[in-house]
């Protein structure tokens, strides 16, 4: 039978990039289609600039490279478009914490986790330039007094980033890949890493893996949504793919091997989508959706007093644990995250939520200034400083994918609570480490909308949902990533972690992809 191609890649983030490269070096014919656009430096300038030019919406036709997904338990934010989640996350790079290899759920799978990822760990932080961050300034001093008020400052310290920290707006030749990767400019500590790096200094995936599988050629296809994926009779699969905007068929590929790397949300509607309304991989567990995680975060901040610039520094350059399950990193927001003036508002407690919604409305009406100043203080985002909160605890929600009474012609991704273990709106560490900065800072705490009205938990790192486990019964994948029931077919993303990793995820899932790619055939054994 003709293939199009040996392994078809959807998605082209941590996942689907680290295992383009290496299925392509392993001599296989690999193909990566991504649903959003190529984005270029002056993709990122406008983005900047527009919140209209930056958001991912394709159904009013906006086609920037941040999604935004609001969920009934859940806010989830990442990124669209070739390169996938390293055009917007923050290019922090952490190993899991201890507490993920203990998880009762990796270790019944057999395979000793920490042994087995801690060379494509070491891998993983070569190839994304990863190293301790240098430039420590006076947001970062903020953070170490809290650390130091809230009796931690042992646990604080410099993040270790993926960026090239060479001379600050001077660009050199390829300073990783022996003259294979592209020049980079190094670093200027603008602090916009969250709404992509247009100087090329963020060690994003089109500068290392996706560049050098393209050299391999891998063929990256752009602006392309997978929808339906069909067995073939003979082995391999059909998938037909859409435009994204106008949901157009633009055409079938065929494929000996299918990857699916389209992040958590973007996995589990394609396998639910294909399960129950195309009826072509009937076999897919149906424990799908049923255990998806966050790194159960809480986000808070502090708007400091006007004449403060906190901007000098890359988006996160430290961070601290105030207890054994918590850790918490500062962020910058540059001109392109003005935007989100309106999801922060009153800090306020209480695990009640009715109880949390009247204090917060009290503090809005009662003490309209913060609000004044939030909205339409000038020079926003170089007094801000956002706290991100994230705990190893088992926290759960259920993704199904269904009509509802507000959609009765389409189904949708919803959720569902998990008894027992339902993720948390509110963390009180995190309100206490932000009323901690403001009191240091002299500005004050403030707390996301989101969290205190809606009751509504906030994730940029959402995992699993295509639990790993040995057989249908009790997951959707094995440990070799292949999905029970359909032979060739893989998932290789955030969703197919089978456990909490506690902090930023991304050198986790590179590191799982490296370990996934390896377990793969060369062209020439088969």
């Amino acid at each position: 039978m003709a293939f199009d191609c040996d392994y078809l890649i959807i998605g082209s983030g941590f996942g689907g990039s680290v295992s383009a490269l290496r299925l392509a070096e392993k001599g296989w014919r690999v193909t990566v289609v991504e649903q959003g656009r190529q984005i270029t430096p002056a993709d990122m300038e406008a983005g900047k600039c527009s919140p209209l030019k930056l958001t991912w919406l394709p159904q009013l036709g906006l086609r920037g490279y941040l999604a935004q997904h609001m969920l009934r338990h859940v806010f989830i934010v990442g990124g669209v478009g070739v390169g996938g989640g390293s055009l917007v996350w923050g290019a922090v790079m952490l190993e899991a914490k201890p507490s993920f290899y203990d998880d009762p759920k990796l270790k019944a799978l057999g395979p000793d986790w920490k042994a087995e990822l801690a060379p494509h760990y070491v891998t993983a932080r070569r190839m994304l330039g990863v190293v301790i961050n240098p430039r420590l300034t006076q947001q970062d001093d903020y953070l170490r007094r809290t650390a130091e008020r809230m009796g931690v400052v042992h646990t604080y310290g410099p993040v270790t980033n993926a960026i090239y920290f060479g001379e600050p707006g001077v660009t050199k030749s390829d300073p990783y890949f022996g003259g294979e990767g592209p020049p980079r400019m190094g670093c200027q500590f603008c602090g916009g890493c969250l709404t992509g790096c247009p100087y090329g200094s963020k060690n994003g995936l089109t500068y290392n893996y996706l560049h050098l599988a393209q050299a391999r050629g891998v063929s990256v296809l752009s602006d392309r949504e997978a929808d339906r994926i069909e067995p073939l009779s003979g082995g391999g699969y059909r998938v037909t793919l859409m435009d994204p905007v106008s949901g157009a068929r633009l055409s079938d590929m065929r494929a000996a091997r299918v990857v699916i790397a389209a992040g958590v949300v973007g996995t589990i509607k394609l396998l639910y989508k294909n399960r129950e309304q195309h009826r072509t991989l009937p076999r897919v567990s149906p424990t799908l959706g049923q255990l998806v995680r966050t790194n159960s975060e809480a986000f808070t901040a502090v708007l400091h007093p006007p004449g403060e610039n906190l901007l000098d520094g890359t988006a996160i350059s430290s961070d601290f644990y105030p207890d054994a399950n918590t850790h918490i990193t500062q962020n910058r927001f540059d001109r392109g995250m003005r935007f989100m003036r309106m999801y922060f508002g009153p800090l306020t407690d209480g695990h009640h939520r009715l109880q949390r919604v009247l204090k917060t409305l009290v503090a809005i009406i009662t003490s309209p200034r913060l609000g004044m100043r939030n909205l339409f203080g000038r020079h926003w985002e170089e007094r801000l400083t956002v706290l991100t909160v994230m705990q190893d605890l088992d926290n759960r929600f259920k993704l199904y994918f269904k009509r509802t009474w507000w959609s009765p012609f389409k189904a949708r991704l919803v959720t569902a609570p998990y008894p027992g273990h339902e993720v948390r709106s509110f963390l009180p560490v995190a309100n206490e480490a932000a009323r901690v900065l403001a009191e240091i800072s002299g500005g004050q705490a403030m707390g996301f909308l989101s969290e205190s009205l809606a009751g509504v938990a906030n994730t940029a790192h959402i995992l699993g949902g295509c639990s790993m486990s040995r057989d249908a019964d009790e997951g959707v994948i094995d440990v070799r990533h292949e999905v029970h029931g359909h032979p060739g077919l893989f998932v290789m993303d955030g969703s197919s972690v089978p456990a909490n990793i506690g902090v930023n995820p991304s050198l986790t899932i590179a590191a799982m992809a490296e370990r996934f790619a390896g377990l793969q055939p060369a062209a020439q054994e088969m």
